[in-house]
């Protein structure tokens, strides 16, 4: 992937070897925004350090962005927890300030998209929170709509921006 600014981007699948990079910027990106593990964001996730492990399940998939061989961003897509309807969900979306601007995590969460269709899920959930104004125009822009209630059984109980989109 190149950009008018010919940086040497990569978007790629997640492998085991990234476990502590995305992790590290997942933890950063918390700190900068507020997001803190008391309050049930992602750094309270017991899976944080072993996302390859938890995406490598079926029907799931994490892809990271590389700048210069550096991580500097990621997300995901996973099947809804406690959820028997064929939903998605978009997972832990994050990205280091040198990864913004540049639309990807706009490609990302297309790509999370079109793998979802391709497993056969008909709609795609998310959780994030009002501090997140860029990420939450990104989703709207997208076509997700905000919904009222919570579904399935994700633990982030502070995510007060919930929101769906039809595939």
């Amino acid at each position: 992937m190149s950009t008018a600014l010919n940086l040497d981007l990569q978007l790629r699948p997640l492998t085991a070897a990234d476990n502590s990079a995305i992790a590290g910027v997942i933890r950063e990106v918390s700190a900068e925004f507020g997001l803190t593990a008391d309050r049930g964001y992602t750094v309270a996730d017991p899976n944080l350090d072993h996302l390859y492990e938890l995406y490598s399940q079926p029907d799931s998939a994490y892809w990271v962005v590389e700048l210069d061989g550096r991580v500097i961003g990621g997300g995901g897509i996973a099947p809804l927890q406690c959820s028997t309807e064929a939903i998605c969900e978009l997972q832990k979306m994050y990205f280091l300030p040198a990864a913004r601007g540049l639309g990807l995590a706009r490609t990302l969460a297309l790509k999370a998209m079109e793998y979802a269709r391709e497993h056969g899920y008909q709609r795609c959930y998310l959780e994030t929170t009002a501090s997140l104004t860029r990420a939450i125009r990104l989703y709207e822009q997208l076509g997700f709509e905000h919904i009222d209630s919570a579904m399935g059984c994700t633990g982030h109980v502070d995510c007060e921006v919930r929101m769906l989109k039809t595939l």
